[in-house]
């Protein structure tokens, strides 16, 4: 009856601590609805980045010749194209656009932290400043 019990209360105890998986965001399309590029790679490479872009700071005009998505981790940003604009608070996540010149900026009061994951060939540049 004891190896009954403790076997149960094992069984309880891992089952209250398992993992849980949420998608944050799934999609054809990028964050304004315009699909997704289709593109096959050679050596494909995956590439993180955490960008931190401070109060009132404006990112320069640049697009993104890759496949990328994102998640605002603290704080508040706005990215602009030349038609529209998506308002992101922390917590929330895009998929980005794709060669579409666009910039963020920090409109609010503490440092907007993002982490962007990039789809791309090898070596290949994710993020292109405009002329």
């Amino acid at each position: 009856m004891i190896r009954f019990l403790t076997f149960t209360l094992l069984a309880v105890s891992i089952s209250a601590n398992a993992a849980t998986s949420t998608d944050l965001v799934k999609s054809t399309t990028t964050w304004d609805g315009h699909k997704l590029p289709p593109y096959s790679l050679v050596q494909p490479e995956v590439t993180i980045k955490e960008i931190i872009i401070e109060p009132g700071e404006k990112l320069p005009w640049h697009q993104h010749p890759v496949i990328n998505a994102g998640v605002l981790i603290s704080g508040e940003l706005t990215v602009h194209t030349e038609e529209k604009s998506l308002k992101m608070k922390a917590g929330d996540s895009l998929v980005e656009l794709v060669n579409t010149s666009h910039y963020g900026e920090n409109t609010g009061k503490v440092p907007a932290k993002i982490i962007v994951f990039y789809l791309s060939e090898k070596n290949q540049k994710v993020t292109v400043l405009d002329k």
